[in-house]
């Protein structure tokens, strides 16, 4: 059994929540600890889908889609300073989303969906255009016929999903976070001064905790008086080989890495712990694909793999300071990539400083209580 030395303050969860909140407390001073699980835990972060997406996105809860907003304004600043502090280049694109539709039922649903969120907003709400068929193919000439028409905006972009987690590693690194590897958490024992952190691997204390675990939060969020509830979610993507540049923007379904690989995704399974792929998700996903471009009907599916998002019962985050035990923290997202720059540059720096509340106060895990009375 090992003993680490007593911590200022200790992250659970070293991906990109967890590797986020690192990055930002280290650039505000802070010289955080990041715990990490093992290499087969359930992980949200190998899954990802490394976009920055705002269209319809916070329907029926105008916080969360100013929220997002924040973060994505904030995100060319956040890249250049992950560059400066790690070396790496993550990639960013913001030349705008597209969600392409198959059907005019599709179309029509998904347009009011982005004019309902337009509503709710007001002044605020994202620019967004809906297009039929002549317009999406004069702007992206490869879709197909299948496609009716799409709804496009611009705020929305995507990163180099590889090159991010390893940029905020190196950065934290860097600037004096310090990363353990193979030391999940069983208990979060709350004492007097702070927190006692045990594992098979052995045991830390810490003056004050973050949990960034994922879908292993709730289970946590409750040795330390938060309630933080979760849904199963599983989703699964597949990457094909490198081909020639046909698709300069990005979707919530499909888009052309930087490097010249198609990532595929959009999949949703509930009821199940297996972390294996599902062949035949995959075919939806791959005929859908192809439908909307023909041209990666030739193409070479080289792997594919799943994850678990990490949800609440309502979709939106957790951000919460523990009133039971001081010093301990929870935060969980959905929406690790669009939302790093926003727990980077914000929440970080709030929880450098102690703050009470976070994020406005206005994700709290208590809001799914539901009163006796």
């Amino acid at each position: 059994m090992r003993r680490l030395p007593d911590q200022d303050i200790v992250i659970i969860g070293a991906g990109l929540v967890g590797a986020a909140l690192a990055w930002g407390l280290a650039r505000a001073g802070e010289r955080p600890l990041l715990l990490d699980g093992e290499d087969l835990s359930l992980r949200a972060s190998r899954a990802n889908f490394a976009l920055i997406w705002i269209q319809g996105k916070g329907l029926g809860a105008p916080h969360y889609a100013r929220w997002s907003m924040r973060s994505a304004r904030l995100w060319p600043e956040f890249a250049s300073a992950l560059h400066e502090t790690s070396g790496v280049d993550v990639a960013l694109r913001q030349r705008g989303g597209f969600t392409f539709a198959l059907s005019e039922t599709e179309l029509e649903r998904i347009h009011e969906e982005v004019l309902t969120v337009a509503r709710e907003l007001g002044d605020d709400a994202p620019e967004h255009t809906l297009l039929d068929h002549a317009q999406t193919a004069k702007m992206v000439p490869a879709i197909g016929r299948d496609v009716v028409g799409s709804i496009y905006s611009p705020m929305d972009g995507d990163v180099n999903s590889l090159r991010l987690l390893r940029a905020l590693h190196t950065g934290m690194t860097n600037l004096g976070a310090r990363y353990e590897p193979h030391c999940e958490i069983d208990e979060i024992d709350p004492r007097p001064g702070g927190f006692l952190m045990k594992g098979a691997w052995g045991e830390v204390f810490a003056k004050r905790v973050v949990l960034a675990a994922g879908v292993g939060n709730s289970r946590l969020a409750a040795m330390v008086g938060i309630h933080a509830p979760s849904v199963r979610s599983k989703g699964q993507i597949l990457v094909t080989e490198k081909c020639r540049p046909f698709f300069p923007y990005t979707s919530a379904t499909l888009r052309q890495a930087d490097e010249g690989g198609v990532m595929i995704g959009d999949s949703q399974e509930t009821g199940t712990d297996s972390i294996a792929t599902n062949q035949d998700i995959s075919a939806v996903l791959a005929d859908r694909a192809i439908r909307t471009f023909p041209c990666l009907g030739g193409v070479n599916v080289l792997r594919s793999w799943a994850g678990f998002r990490v949800k609440t019962p309502d979709g939106l985050p957790i951000y919460e300071h523990s009133a039971a035990h001081p010093g301990a923290y929870v935060a969980m997202c959905h929406s690790g990539v669009t939302l790093a720059a926003v727990h980077a540059l914000v929440v970080a720096g709030e929880i450098a400083i102690q703050q009470s509340a976070l994020a406005g106060n206005t994700f709290p895990g208590r809001r799914f209580h539901v009163s006796q009375n």
